[in-house]
């Protein structure tokens, strides 16, 4: 399980075990079933003359697989729902055959005022890379239940 409500200080820094290498082919499906078809994210023909040199992972891509491996540290069957996202930022790219792991920290909690079961954690997730770049920043408001009396 994910942790409860009463379960996260403010201040407290996680550093999730799981960590992902990022391959072409789940990167195509991605940009496939999000009909995204950015040739510099597909086409090594169009990215190759790019300042980058090579192909860009989907940055929504990345964001996603931040905040997911998150969740079995977090907010697995704990929480209610994401809801929202204050600031995304991208400082350095992300290629294939990158790894990223992840360090959240609890930025603020409060009590739901319309739930009482429930309290609003906002979150901070680095994601980083096999260089130790920060690859992805994100700050998220979850729901969280607290534990059940």
């Amino acid at each position: 399980m994910g942790r409860y409500f009463e379960e996260i200080e403010v201040g407290m820094r996680l550093q999730h075990a799981y960590q992902k290498t990022i391959t072409e082919g789940e990167h195509h499906l991605f940009c496939a079933m999000t009909l995204n078809p950015q040739p510099l994210h597909i086409s090594e023909a169009f990215a190759k003359d790019t300042q980058f040199g090579q192909r860009l992972v989907n940055g929504l891509y990345t964001l996603s697989l931040v905040v997911g491996i998150t969740v079995n540290d977090l907010t697995f069957g704990t929480i209610v729902a994401n809801l929202g996202y204050e600031s995304v930022v991208h400082p350095h790219p992300v290629f294939h055959n990158d790894t990223i792991r992840v360090e959240t920290e609890v930025l603020s909690k409060r009590d739901s005022r319309s739930k009482p079961d429930r309290g609003i954690v906002r979150l901070k997730h680095l994601g980083y890379n096999q260089h130790d770049d920060i690859v992805c920043e994100v700050i998220r408001a979850v729901m969280f239940l607290k534990k059940p009396e």
